[in-house]
């Protein structure tokens, strides 16, 4: 029984000392502590999250070391990718450029804002515009690109399209001829020009961007050197000509443009051009290689007018000149003035005789087809004594049918001259008309014969010459022919005043027998008579022919005796015809002189035929 009872005692004690430690005492809190729980299961979850973390944060780095690998991957890419372009971009020569990326169309329009007084001219030209960025920098997709070709064309596309736009400034544009870069024909003066880019365009012209930009042109002030370019380049059928520009500055983005793509600047220098333009074949022109034609072939005076006013001569004209330019091409010009010289002695090549007799300007006009029509009004410029000679014999030669001479000058352009010719009425002229000697009588003293008489004519001016004369002095030189005047050429002499006698016709006439020459002026008068309907202003004119020796021409004798024998024997007397020319003194209203009197011209060589009947009172 002893050792149950060790059994129990063993176990007892156990208990108790088990029962000690659990049994409330007075120190035990009234609350059981289970701290010791907690403390574990706290530490078990920052364990959790702690490994959360961890496998957080490893695969945040992870995604992050890969994301930074593509990015650096792809901006390596990009930036030799960008590097390509840039270094393709560098090596673009403005030649390729201006050959095979920028297309313009026109001009479409040219408008003349102004004129400065040292030649300069502003334009408004409107055209259209376009860059193919793609063609220059080599982007534009093909079909026979691989995959990766086709990626960075991609790529350069889309950097095109985000650009967008440039803008350029230049300098003076200088033109000079291909072969003479020291010969300046025209500079050329631009704004900044805002141009659209483009990465691929369409094969019609949709994607042109129209324009309107002023450009001042300042034509060079040597007119031979303009003038034998234009004449070599239609000789050669070719315009070859070099732009310099001393700097050009391209800058990506519109002209106000703030944002990134204002970093793109690129500046060049010395740039030069060579532009060559083959020209197009122009309706009412000669081909081009062949001779540039004169001005005179290209301009058709229409009508031609001149009115006389109490002070001054009107002067109004209609022209119209060959329009070489397209169809769709516009152009308006205003008023331009003009001044009119006439050289001395017919002295056209130039020299610094040439006396100015009027200033004429043009209406504004634009271009019409096929040709343009120029409105030119104007007045006459008072006379001087030195000037007189060359004004008559313009007149002269204008009413005789014939061209004359002229210098074309403008205030706008004074180092610029066009030489032409003023062309005669077409069909020429009849001026003197209805010519006779009424009461003529034949004379003889001694071995002469003298003539008397007095002389009758209308002198009829062209349609269109509106001028209030006074004939004051004529000149006659007459044949005299047995019976009328043969069929015959009238000619005409440029004697002017008390010239010598021009020599007679060689050979003479047939059946002409005598002349009539006074030796000096014969005084006139004449009133105004009423024209017809296509008839300028008409005068009749008379004056009085008192014993001038009549000249029986060598051989003729028998001719004058025939006819001399027909006055005596005839019933009715003779008929002998007249044939010859008049110098004709005439006072010019509205033509005044320098001390502000009328003007007298003397029209010379005026050829007239008619015929006057001899009776028996006559001899």
């Amino acid at each position: 029984m002893s050792s149950p009872e060790r059994t129990t005692s063993n176990v007892d004690k156990g208990k108790r000392r088990a029962t000690s430690e659990d049994t409330p005492t007075e120190r035990t809190p009234l609350i059981a502590s289970h701290s010791n729980t907690f403390h574990d299961d706290d530490a078990e979850a920052v364990d959790t999250r702690a490994r959360s973390r961890r496998r957080l944060w490893s695969k945040l780095i992870f995604v992050f070391s890969v994301t930074l690998a593509l990015c650096m991957f792809a901006f390596i890419i990009l930036a030799i990718m960008a590097y390509s372009y840039a270094e393709r971009a560098s090596h673009i020569s403005p030649n390729d450029i201006l050959e095979n990326a920028i297309t313009f169309k026109g001009p479409d329009r040219i408008d003349v804002l102004n004129i400065t007084s040292d030649g300069g001219i502003w334009l408004n030209v409107t055209g259209r515009i376009g860059v193919d960025a793609g063609a220059a920098m080599g982007v534009k997709s093909d079909e026979d690109d691989g995959l990766f070709h086709d990626i960075w064309k991609a790529f350069g596309r889309w950097g095109i399209r985000s650009i967008d736009r440039v803008n350029v400034q230049l300098d003076t544009i200088r033109i000079s001829p291909g072969d003479d870069t020291s010969t300046l024909l025209a500079s050329l003066d631009l704004p900044p020009l805002e141009m659209r880019l483009t990465a691929q365009p369409p094969p019609d012209l949709s994607w042109l961007t129209k324009v309107s930009l002023p450009i001042f042109i300042a034509p060079t002030q040597n007119a031979s050197i303009l003038m034998k370019f234009v004449r070599d380049s239609w000789r050669d059928g070719t315009v070859n000509v070099i732009a310099h520009v001393d700097n050009v500055t391209v800058r990506g983005g519109s002209l106000f443009e703030t944002g990134w793509r204002r970093r793109i600047d690129q500046k060049l220098e010395n740039i030069d051009t060579t532009i060559h333009h083959k020209i197009p074949a122009f309706p009412g022109f000669p081909h081009p290689g062949s001779s540039f034609p004169p001005v005179s072939d290209l301009l058709t005076l229409e009508t031609f007018s001149v009115t006389s006013n109490p002070d001054t001569m009107s002067i109004y004209a209609r022209a119209t000149i060959i329009d070489p330019a397209p169809l769709d091409f516009n152009f308006t010009s205003p008023s331009l003035p003009f001044t009119v010289s006439l050289p001395v002695a017919g002295n056209v090549t130039g020299g610094p005789e040439l006396m100015a007799v009027a200033l004429v300007s043009t209406e504004p006009f634009t271009l019409t087809h096929p040709n343009i029509t120029l409105h030119i009004a104007g007045t006459v410029l008072p006379i001087s004594p030195h000037s007189t000679p060359a004004l008559s014999s313009f007149i002269t030669n204008y009413l005789s049918g014939e061209s004359s001479p002229i210098v074309i000058t403008s205030p706008y352009f004074p180092q610029h001259r066009v030489d032409t010719v003023f062309p005669g009425p077409n069909p020429k002229p009849h001026i003197l008309r209805n010519v006779t000697i009424n009461n003529m009588k034949v004379v003889p003293k001694g071995t002469t014969f003298f003539a008397s008489g007095t002389v009758y004519a209308r002198i009829v001016l062209p349609r269109g010459m509106d001028i209030s004369l006074d004939v004051n002095r004529v000149l006659p030189d007459v044949l005299v022919f047995d019976g009328e005047v043969p069929v015959l050429s009238i000619a005409s002499h440029s004697e002017e005043g008390t010239a010598p006698t021009p020599p007679l016709p060689d050979p003479l006439p047939e059946r002409a027998f005598a002349r009539i020459r006074p030796d000096e002026w014969l005084d006139a008068d004449s009133t105004a008579d009423e024209p017809s309907g296509d008839e300028g202003s008409v005068y009749t004119v008379t004056a009085e022919i008192i014993e001038v020796p009549l000249q029986v021409l060598p051989g003729r004798q028998k001719d004058f005796s025939n006819f001399v024998s027909k006055v005596v024997f005839g019933t009715h007397g003779a008929v002998a015809g007249i044939l010859g020319t008049a110098s004709v003194a005439v006072d010019v209203q509205g033509l005044p002189n320098g001390n502000g009197q009328a003007g007298e011209m003397q029209l010379s060589g005026l050829p007239f035929k008619g015929s006057v009947i001899v009776g028996k009172k006559g001899l």
